[in-house]
Formats: structure tokens, sequence, C-alpha cells
């Protein structure tokens, strides 16, 4: 015999299928949300901002310090040409960081936007190095020594170990240093070896081995480099 709730029964029997039609919803699996697309680099937009910066933001042109398509004739500034894309990107992101500290750079790396980064370092890439060429004649010796076998008894490891019989690097870690300027590789090693605050922090593995190394040790295999073909 059918019995009729009482009003009691009944409201909560409305609320109990409420609750539970809420809980199944909540189980219910959510649509997945759609990767991030990669923006990919725009070689010509950093063609254009390397040649001519963008005085609407006060950027300055690259090309004044790095020469054209990024063969340098200032031998303090680095030759940039045919340097690997991934490497580029990463030290002008560092340059906005302590690890890596340059007046000049840091403040004109603060001002690029990451897509900014990223075409400089996409066109760069792209471009033809030129070659530079040992002048030492005395210390070539050594700096072939150093760079192809390091220094065992200093526990200094083979630079070509890291970077190449040829010095062309590997993307991301190990740049290509093929050809640079003497001064500036002596430069940069002198500051990975450097203790002070303001020097080069962006790679542990150079810090150690600049650490090792003599001022002679440095000028010589800085020659050899920029002979490198």
């Amino acid at each position: 015999m059918n019995r009729a709730f009482s009003p009691f029964v009944h409201s909560m029997l409305l609320a109990l299928l409420a609750v539970s039609a809420t809980a199944s919803a909540a189980e219910e699996p959510k649509p997945a949300a759609a990767p991030a697309v990669a923006v990919k680099a725009d070689a010509a937009k950093g063609a254009t901002l390397y040649a001519d910066g963008d005085a609407a933001r006060g950027l300055p042109a690259c090309v004044s310090c790095h020469g054209a398509a990024g063969n340098s004739t200032i031998s303090v500034n680095p030759k940039l040409a045919g340097q690997h894309e991934s490497y580029l990107y990463k030290q002008l992101v560092d340059f906005t960081t302590p690890q890596r500290n340059q007046p000049v750079m840091t403040t004109y790396a603060k001002m690029l936007s990451d897509a900014d980064k990223k075409n400089i370092a996409a066109y760069l890439g792209t471009q033809l190095s030129k070659p530079g060429a040992a002048k030492n004649k005395d210390t070539i010796d050594l700096g072939k020594k150093i760079y192809r076998g390091g220094i065992a008894a200093k526990h200094v490891a083979a630079c070509a170990s890291c970077h190449g019989a040829t010095g062309n690097g590997i993307p991301v870690q190990y740049p290509r240093i093929a050809g640079q300027h003497q001064d500036y590789t002596v430069a940069q090693l002198t500051q990975f070896r450097s203790t002070k605050a303001d020097a080069r922090k962006n790679s542990v593995d150079m810090h150690t081995i600049a650490a090792r190394l003599s001022d002679d040790e440095i000028a010589a295999v800085a020659d050899y480099i920029a002979g490198l073909k």
C-alpha cells in the first residue's frame, strides 16, 4: 500500500538528491586547458632591432658596439655572429640577474622584452662569423696545450671537452668561442675567476676552471682561441 511521505521526509529526500547531483557534477572531469603556444622567434624583427634599435623605447642599436651582423671590430666587445641562438638568449636573460652584472648590457637587457631577446638571438645565430687570428707566437704552444689537454697538475679540464676541438661549443651550455677577440676572452676568464661582488657568476664550471688559471695561462689560451677556425 502506497503511503504519502510527510512534508518533512519529502523535503529531506529532495535535499539529499540535490547534494548527490552536486557531488556528481563536481566529480566530472574538466576539459584540459589548452597548452601554451610557444611563440617562434622572428629573426627579421631581431635584425631590425639589432641594426636600428627602437627610439620610441630608448633602445640603442646593438650594431654600434657589436658590429655589422655581429662581427665586432672592438676587441673588448664580443663577436656575436654565429653564436648559438639558445646561448645568446640565456645570456640576455642572465644580464637581468645578479649572476651577470655588466653596466651597459644589464641596462640594455632590462629594456628588452622576452620576445626582443629571442628575436635578436635568432638573428645573430644565423650570421656568419668572421675569423680571428692568434697574435703571440711565443705562447701559442701553451695555449694549444691548455685548450686541447688542460692542465692535469691543476685539475684544469681541456677547453675542448666542452667547447669542441674547433671551438664550436654546445647550444645553451657552452658558447661558440672560435675566433673570439683575445681581449674579450681574457676579460671573461678574469671575471669568472674574480671573487668580487660584481664578478661573473652564471657558470659554476667556468668559475672553477678560471680560478685555477694564472694570468699568463689565461692570456695564452685566449690567444689560441682567437685563431681557431
